[in-house]
């Protein structure tokens, strides 16, 4: 009887571990830093810059009437002049208080609306029907109203600015407020916490995004509102600069006034922002790529 022995296995074809060769090592970097090898301050410059070197460009050149509209060199001289001799600071100073003050009533009356009228089925019979007829009305359109009610000093017009906020601020708490997860409320009981309990850590943080939102949205009116409102008799302010420029044909200063107006904007939106960001890291967002 034969035994056949099976061949041994053959080995050459196999790669000894020493003799592997090691993958190299790219760096990947991604798509969103490779786009981003130009500052984005100097991207988002660029374009106001450009404008700006167009506008000179146009009035130097005869093509705008300096008449018509002043130049930013003349507007800048005007700027500065404004800013010596103190009467620009202090115009700054009486809107931002008028809006200041109005913001505070308007916001207040409009997020406490929202919370009744949020919170409570009650509270939406009684205030949403109410409101929402209210604020379909042209609120611009009120000024002879107020003037009638309130005369023509600083009543009308830390009146149209709360009025203009308010509305902004109820739509948004109110949808907030509205828009909470009804699975987050049951998970709330679950754990016993009462009605209090529940308004307090879950409806009132969840509708937190949506207070934001209108508060930015009520700053964009509360200064729409401080145009109409400073046209009212006013005898400081910016917009009273505004009209005595108005008279005088002086078109740098009322692109100065204009300028200050998209400024102070500007400036409490970021504000708004950054307190969201402070408020809000709970909640990633996409914020682009």
């Amino acid at each position: 009887m034969s035994i056949s022995h099976a061949p041994p296995p053959d080995i050459s074809l196999k790669t000894r571990p020493e003799q592997r060769s090691s993958p190299a090592l790219v760096t990947v970097v991604p798509t969103s830093a490779r786009r981003r090898s130009v500052p984005r301050w100097l991207r988002r410059t660029s374009g106001p810059l450009l404008l700006l070197a167009l506008w000179q460009l146009a009035s130097t050149a005869g093509w705008l009437p300096t008449d018509t509209l002043a130049p930013p060199s003349t507007i800048a001289a005007a700027a500065a002049d404004l800013i010596g001799d103190g009467t620009l600071p202090a115009a700054m100073a009486v809107s931002l208080q008028r809006v200041a003050i109005g913001l505070v009533i308007g916001g207040t009356a409009g997020t406490v609306l929202a919370l009744l009228s949020g919170l409570s089925r009650l509270g939406e019979d009684l205030i949403d029907a109410s409101v929402q007829m209210l604020r379909t009305v042209p609120w611009v359109g009120l000024i002879p109203l107020f003037i009638i009610w309130m005369g023509i000093g600083e009543a009308p017009k830390v009146a149209l600015i709360a009025l203009g906020t308010a509305f902004h601020l109820y739509l948004n708490v109110y949808a907030g407020i509205r828009g909470v997860d009804e699975q987050l409320i049951e998970a709330g009981g679950a754990l016993g916490l009462g009605r209090w309990g529940l308004v307090r850590h879950v409806v009132l943080p969840g509708a937190l995004p949506g207070f934001m939102t209108g508060l930015r949205y009520s700053l964009a009116t509360a200064w729409l509102a401080l145009v109409f409102g400073e046209s009212i008799n006013a005898d400081a302010g910016i917009g009273f600069l505004m009209n005595q420029a108005r008279e005088f044909f002086r078109t740098d200063v009322i692109v100065v006034c204009l300028v200050v107006y998209a400024f102070l904007g500007l400036t409490a939106d970021l504000l708004v922002r950054l307190l969201e960001r402070l408020l809000l890291q709970w909640r990633p967002t996409f914020t682009g790529q």
